[in-house]
């Protein structure tokens, strides 16, 4: 299926639930691109067990398609300052809910209470700030960019990475979520977010290839 190898849809069919993706993706260790910037296909993030929050998210969409779910994922933008982040999002029982891969301890997992994508985004909105000056940064938002799209370019399973899904993303709408006025009357992130901000999941690593292959 979908061209992937036997040990690949092994691994890919016993994630049949929004769950246990999530849980298997936190398991597999943060991108740092010691080498440089990379967006790697869900294959060579099996290959090299490693991801980053776009590779988490396509190979989250694509373990989700595996099991009957259109692949989709959503990008939050922030201000000038800030990193975006990009989730896989899935909807269950009626409401939408969200994958995540993170070094954080926020801008996680979200469960699929959420009756609109913007009800979703807008969950991330507090934890979402800068934590040099505590100012809260997540500005605007795209619905879901189905990634079917991109199947005849086998976004799936290519080795080369996948800079084509960054431009979409680039070129596709996205929704402001805040006014200048609310924007200019925002409280900061109080010291103690701050604080909780800054555990990691994975700490940096300096060896170009520190990963051990799950496939």
């Amino acid at each position: 299926m979908f061209n992937l190898s036997e040990k690949e849809s092994e691994i890919l069919k016993k994630l049949n639930t929004p769950k246990k993706i999530q849980d298997f993706l936190d398991l597999i260790p943060i991108n740092f691109e010691p080498q440089g910037d990379t967006c790697l296909s869900p294959r060579e993030v099996l290959k090299q067990n490693r991801a980053h929050c776009i590779e988490g998210a396509l190979f989250a969409a694509l373990a989700l398609r595996i099991h009957g779910c259109p692949p989709l994922i959503v990008d939050l933008t922030s201000a000038k300052g800030d990193e975006d982040h990009v989730i896989a999002v899935f909807k269950q029982h009626g409401h939408w809910g969200a994958i995540s891969k993170t070094n954080h301890a926020v801008l996680r997992y979200r469960e699929p209470i959420y009756k609109t994508i913007r009800e979703l985004v807008l969950s991330y909105f507090h934890e979402y700030f800068t934590n040099h000056d505590r100012k809260k940064t997540l500005r605007t938002y795209t619905l879901p960019i189905n990634l079917k799209q991109f199947d005849k370019k086998a976004w799936m399973t290519a080795e080369q990475d996948l800079w084509y899904i960054v431009d979409k993303i680039f070129e596709t709408k996205h929704y402001p979520l805040l006014n200048k006025k609310q924007i200019a009357t925002l409280r900061k992130a109080d010291l103690i977010e701050v604080k909780s901000s800054e555990i990691l999941e994975w700490q940096k690593r300096l060896s170009k290839n520190p990963w051990k292959s799950k496939v």
